[in-house]
């Protein structure tokens, strides 16, 4: 997956790719409380030793998280690597580099576990640790959003 803008240009070009839409609360909360059913669905499967599912509840927990962000400003896509690019594209400088990696293993862990019978060692303290921390900065950086910085974030999107 790439960050470059050609990329994300791409993106914009896919019919479920990226589109700037009206900025929403409604979906924003709605992406935020999917976020957090992830998150108790990651705890479940966890605790009840179901490896492959709570590595994917705890990638959606945060990719649910990041979408709510893209609610907040007006953007939307359906292509997972497209909407991680978008992430990082629009908020990297904001973000520590390691959320955009954490996202992107997050992504590919899931994969692993679901389609491929790769054995994948978890320390689940450490997984349930990461995403709730991961969820927390993104719901400071939706907190932290005025009418001012959507709007700025809102021409850097329209750029592409």
């Amino acid at each position: 997956m790439r960050n470059d803008k050609r990329y994300l240009r791409w993106c914009k070009r896919q019919s479920k790719g990226i589109r700037i839409v009206n900025p929403s609360d409604n979906l924003t909360k709605a992406y935020l409380e999917k976020s957090r059913n992830a998150l108790k669905s990651m705890e479940v499967n966890a605790n009840a030793g179901i490896t492959e599912w709570a590595i994917s509840a705890a990638y959606y927990a945060r990719y649910f998280a990041v979408y709510a962000l893209l609610s907040k400003i007006g953007a939307k896509c359906e292509i997972h690597d497209c909407t991680i690019a978008l992430f990082n594209y629009l908020f990297g400088s904001a973000v520590q580099a390691e959320m955009v990696t954490q996202l992107r293993q997050s992504k590919q862990d899931r994969i692993d576990a679901q389609y491929y019978s790769k054995t994948i060692r978890v320390d689940f303290n450490d997984l349930t640790s990461q995403t709730k921390q991961f969820m927390l900065e993104i719901e400071k950086l939706i907190d932290g959003l005025d009418a001012q910085a959507i709007n700025a974030l809102r021409s850097k999107l329209n750029k592409l």
